[in-house]
């Protein structure tokens, strides 16, 4: 993992400013960055948080005394290289908002209900395939107020780590056919058409569970000409 980017991936990343997502302008920097050279503990450690991961962190419906409110899904995936090869023991984080839209957090102040039986976070290690599984429930849209009437289509944010800290890549997950996607800049960000649509999962039917939890899959690519739109 790297978070300089090749000259013919600049189009499947967002910029860090973008005129329709409002906060870019603040926090985007004005002056050319400066590579700092890494040296070799920055490279080769700390690994983070790989050892304290259980089995339970990867089902968000089971944090709880009940299971949370909402539609129950499954979302998997495998985390691949440029050459579709498997990168195996990759921490992958979740967190989302719950199935009304809101986060567990108290900086959101949207007012829908709260779910006790839900925080949205969640935690796994790719396995020697470079899969990952959760089982969650399908979040909410929301109100974000970056312009008028402006809401986010339902997503999962995605955190991943290799081997240190300092190889992390964050991106986001939608679900497909969100009505949201014309009117939503954090998604349209992106300026390539295709590298959008790699941030979409695709509804999984083999992998639905009767009478239980529909299934999406998402794959995510760290690099190359098909690689996962990352937020920089």
């Amino acid at each position: 993992m790297t978070m300089v980017y090749p000259r013919e991936s600049l189009r499947a990343h967002p910029p860090y400013d973008f005129a329709g997502y409002r906060s870019t302008e603040k926090r985007a920097p004005k002056r050319p960055l400066v590579i700092l050279p890494h040296t070799l503990s920055e490279l080769t450690g700390p690994v983070y948080g790989h050892d304290s991961v259980r089995p339970e962190d990867a089902d968000l419906t089971r944090q709880h005394a009940g299971e949370p409110l909402g539609e129950r899904i499954i979302v998997h995936g495998h985390v691949l290289d440029e050459d579709a090869r498997p990168v195996p023991n990759t921490l992958v984080e979740i967190w989302q908002a719950n199935a009304c839209g809101r986060y567990r957090h108290h900086w959101d102040q949207h007012p829908a209900p709260l779910d006790p039986n839900f925080s949205g976070a969640g935690r796994v290690v790719t396995d020697a395939n470079g899969y990952y599984r959760f089982v969650t429930v399908k979040p909410g849209a929301y109100p974000w107020r970056n312009h008028p009437n402006a809401w986010r289509p339902a997503h999962i944010h995605f955190s991943l780590f290799g081997h240190s800290f300092l190889q992390r890549l964050v991106t986001q997950m939608y679900f497909p056919g969100d009505p949201l996607f014309p009117f939503d800049p954090i998604f349209n960000a992106v300026p390539d058409e295709a590298a959008r649509r790699r941030m979409i999962s695709t509804f999984d039917m083999e992998n639905t569970v009767p009478e239980w939890a529909l299934c999406y899959r998402f794959d995510i690519v760290l690099r190359g000409r098909l690689q996962t739109p990352m937020e920089t």
